[in-house]
């Protein structure tokens, strides 16, 4: 379940890319099947790094890695161990919401980015996000969880006052809104939802299967429902 559209970022063979908060691999994988690419994915969790190589092993197999080289590191987006103007794209999605110093962090990935290339941004969008906060207080005080809401104009504006020229942004995921809308309501720590259960595997089923309806509808919807706000810039 991609977040960010690798069709807007034009990557070139050789890029070095870095997909930093990789979480279990998503973006990774898809950066590492553009040809010749040299892929990083970092996070501050190491069983999630432990889950992206099981992903790239099973995908490696299956010959479906294009890449030149592939590294996973555990690493502190505020503290980037790479020099400047190191990467061709920087991707952060869904990780800037759990950061207190989310300042030292955007200009961390401001400084690894190379003059003229592309940083992807994605975090959840205001309105669906606030409705999770409204209807679970537990929502935001998970442990490692979300620490602010943002809201687009703010958060553009945080980062071009590093150097940075927004592109343009899109919205995705509109049919998990309403998930964790429902997972809110019934307690985030419930196992015997049926609702929450059946919802949950509509969601693998389109993950897995990708069936053309579902597809159709969630792009249709993405405007209006969806719950993550997707922003690309340009290093000046």
């Amino acid at each position: 379940m991609l977040t960010i559209d690798f069709g807007r970022v034009h990557i070139q063979p050789g890029d070095r890319i870095l997909d930093i908060g990789c979480g279990e691999g998503r973006h990774t994988i898809e950066a590492c099947r553009q040809k010749d690419t040299c892929c990083v994915g970092a996070d501050f969790m190491a069983d999630n790094l432990t889950e992206t190589r099981k992903k790239l092993d099973f995908h490696r197999a299956i010959d479906d890695l294009s890449c030149k080289t592939i590294d996973l590191s555990c690493m502190d987006a505020r503290h980037l161990p790479f020099k400047t103007n190191s990467f061709d794209l920087v991707i952060c999605s869904e990780v800037l919401e759990h950061i207190p110093d989310d300042t030292q962090a955007i200009s961390e990935l401001v400084r690894i980015l190379k003059p003229g290339k592309t940083l992807a941004v994605s975090v959840p969008r205001f309105w669906p996000e606030k409705i999770c906060w409204v209807l679970s207080p537990e929502y935001s005080r998970t442990p490692l969880g979300h620490v602010r809401i943002y809201k687009k104009p703010a958060l553009i504006e945080a980062i071009e006052a590093f150097g940075l020229d927004f592109l343009f942004s899109h919205h995705a995921h509109s049919l998990h809104a309403p998930f964790w809308w429902l997972k809110c309501l019934v307690g985030l720590e419930r196992t015997d939802s049926t609702a929450v259960d059946l919802y949950h595997r509509l969601l693998v089923w389109d993950l897995m299967k990708k069936p053309a309806a579902t597809r159709f509808l969630d792009r249709l919807l993405n405007p209006i429902l969806g719950k993550s706000l997707v922003l690309y810039f340009k290093k000046s």
